[in-house]
């Protein structure tokens, strides 16, 4: 699961995320008597999708271990307006200064997680999968990653690293597409080769060339439609460009295995959420 794999990821980035925050120290929380305790509630002010409540744990974690947070939704549920998310009880010092740390990551990856689920749904009825890509914000691609899997997308390759993703600059740097998929193959790495093609002259280069996965860049739904009878089943075909909410189903429809929304990851709303000390 990726969430087990996140592990030591969430906790390196509740860590930087702290050290931004706090600096040398938070001087108002200072304010309150060492001693004191408090008890807070995290409310949802929008209808959403929760992702993040082990980043917001690990955020109240490394600031004090006295912190208890009782979640009442798990990441993947969703939320309601005016609904009462977790509450927390401890040092208010700990309280206080994780409180915004802990919601950015919350009210962010919940964003994620939402606008994954409103393009989930928009297909729900239809084989396609539908796919992040690599525009991320700096520093949380596998947040985000885990939290598009929360809304019901799926992911793409997580970097430079997992997947062969063939593009325009590098068929050009190495002569052909051809030429490419060979030198990829040659490196015996055993991992998917993909071809990014932009007309149906291409499209039959990859489909020569034995490549796993092909990505229709900027296709019409109809040029789609006609990529997917020419191919016949010979390779995975993905759609991407210009696809949004409006004609998403235009495109699904056309019979295409994948299509790829860096929308998912980049145009993201982050949700409604406070923190209200009781």
């Amino acid at each position: 699961m990726l969430l087990e794999a996140l592990e030591n990821q969430i906790e390196t980035d509740a860590r930087r995320a702290l050290e931004e925050d706090l600096g040398s120290g938070d001087i108002t929380a200072r304010l309150i008597p060492a001693g004191a305790n408090a008890r807070a509630s995290v409310l949802s002010r929008q209808q959403a999708v929760l992702c993040g409540s082990h980043w917001f744990d690990a955020v109240f974690s490394r600031l004090d271990d006295k912190v208890r947070i009782h979640w009442y939704a798990s990441d993947g549920d969703a939320l309601a307006p005016h609904q009462v998310v977790c509450t927390l009880e401890g040092p208010a010092r700990a309280l206080l200064s994780g409180e915004r740390t802990a919601l950015n990551f919350l009210q962010t990856l919940s964003g994620t997680a939402t606008t994954a689920h409103e393009y989930a749904r928009l297909v729900a009825d239809l084989p396609v999968r539908l796919l992040d890509t690599r525009k991320t914000i700096p520093g949380l691609r596998r947040a985000q990653k885990y939290a598009v899997r929360c809304g019901g997308c799926h992911n793409h390759r997580m970097g430079l690293y997992d997947a062969f993703l063939i593009k325009e600059n590098h068929i050009a740097a190495a002569g052909s597409i051809a030429a490419a998929t060979d030198a990829a193959r040659a490196l015996g790495t055993g991992l998917p080769v993909e071809v990014e093609v932009e007309n149906n002259r291409e499209l039959e280069q990859a489909l020569a060339a034995g490549c796993d996965r092909i990505l229709l860049d900027n296709f019409s739904p109809a040029q789609l439609a006609e990529a997917v009878k020419l191919t016949a089943g010979r390779a995975e075909l993905e759609a991407s460009g210009n696809i949004t909410r409006e004609n998403l189903r235009e495109y699904a429809q056309t019979g295409v295995d994948y299509i790829s929304i860096g929308s998912l990851t980049k145009n993201l709303n982050a949700v409604d959420l406070s923190m209200r000390f009781d």
